[in-house]
This record gives C-alpha cells, sequence and structure tokens, in this order.
C-alpha cells in the first residue's frame, strides 16, 4: 500500500460528531489530494428500550455542551420524545447502504443523517425517513430500502463497527492516520482542527 489513508471513525447520531463536521469537511478538502480519507460507522448506541427521563437529560446536556464547544446548531424543542429509541444501527447502515450504491454518497449521506437528526428533529432510526435522505441524494427509494433490507448490508454495517473495535477506537469521532508502516491514533474524540492539521502534515511529511 502506497498511498496514506486517514479512517473517520464516527456515527451520525452521535453528537460530538455533529460537531466536527465543518472540521472533518475542512480536512477533506484541504488533503483529498494527497491521502485517501474514508469513513468507517461506529455503532454508537444499541438502545432497545425507549429512552427515560434521565437518559433524555443527560443526552440533551452533552448536546448542549457541543453546541457550546463548536457553534453546531441544534434543536432541542421538542428533540427526543416520549418513546424514542436511541438505535444508531439503522442511521449506519443507511450511510453504509448509501456508499454500496453510490460511493459518492457516502459523506453526503452521512451529514444529511446528522443535519436531520440534530437541526430538524426527525427520527432517523425509521427507514421511510433514511429512504427520504437517501433521494436526496439521487438514490431512489425503492432501491435503498431493497438494499438496506438485505442481510449484506446489516454484516457490512457489523464490519464496521468490528473494525472499529480492533483498532481500538473507543470514542467518537476518531481519525486514524495509516500508511506503510501502520496505523496512528491521531484522535480519540472531539480536537478542533487547527490541532490536528499540523499532525495530518508531518505524518504525510
Amino acid at each position: 500500500m502506497t498511498e496514506p489513508i486517514l479512517w473517520y471513525f464516527a456515527d451520525p447520531m452521535c453528537s460530538w460528531c455533529w460537531g466536527f463536521s465543518p472540521a472533518i469537511e475542512t480536512l477533506r478538502e484541504e488533503f483529498r489530494d494527497r491521502m485517501k480519507i474514508a469513513l468507517i460507522l461506529g455503532g454508537l448506541r444499541s438502545e432497545t428500550e425507549p429512552l427515560n427521563e434521565a437518559r433524555r437529560a443527560e443526552i440533551l446536556h452533552h448536546w448542549h455542551d457541543v453546541n457550546a464547544m463548536t457553534g453546531q446548531t441544534f434543536q432541542f424543542e421538542g428533540a427526543l420524545p416520549a418513546g424514542f429509541v436511541y438505535d444508531t444501527e439503522p442511521a449506519c447502515r443507511a450511510v453504509v447502504t448509501a456508499a454500496a450504491l453510490q460511493a459518492e454518497a457516502t459523506f453526503p449521506m452521512f451529514k444529511a443523517i446528522q443535519s436531520a437528526f440534530y437541526t430538524a428533529g426527525q427520527d432517523v432510526t425509521q427507514p421511510a425517513v433514511l429512504a427520504g435522505l437517501a433521494e436526496a441524494q439521487d438514490i431512489a427509494t425503492e432501491r435503498f430500502l431493497h438494499a438496506f433490507d438485505t442481510a449484506a448490508m446489516k454484516e457490512k454495517t457489523l464490519a464496521h463497527f468490528r473494525m472499529a473495535r480492533q483498532l481500538g477506537v473507543r470514542g467518537f469521532p476518531s481519525l486514524v492516520l495509516q500508511n506503510a508502516e501502520g496505523y496512528r491514533l491521531l484522535n480519540n474524540g472531539y480536537r478542533p482542527v487547527a490541532d490536528l492539521r499540523p499532525e495530518i502534515e508531518a505524518f504525510l511529511d
């Protein structure tokens, strides 16, 4: 392998990843000609029961922290309504599906899900909502839903989760640099782009 890779480990329903969204866009723009930049879906939560009030308050507290630190927009009013089950697998699988159907849709689909969840209050655990976001990426609804529901896409999504664990990624967003010599963890959790840029430059040089 000659081309260096920047692996971006993230989850579309991770609030710090939403906070990091402008940073990853900047890095993709600045370094796209010098290394491959690839997205690995993290599998942040796999809850099966609706959020109770204490968990909802705890999560919204994190959202306020992200908003304060990064300036990213959140819709707090009506967020995480009664009965909401915080399972991020469908949203992750939607990105994996979009990527399989149309590679260039990978990052746009990821960002569309983030925006729908955090700024529009949409329930991105629902296939119909995800299909609508895929449609905006020029992926036909029927085609998306058919692929989304296959065992192959479910397994592919689990493979993303396994890769994150195998590389020791314990938090999101995380960046891992890879070259012929191996892997190097750049960050595990949010860091401003100004801190990351010189380390990436040094790695590439």
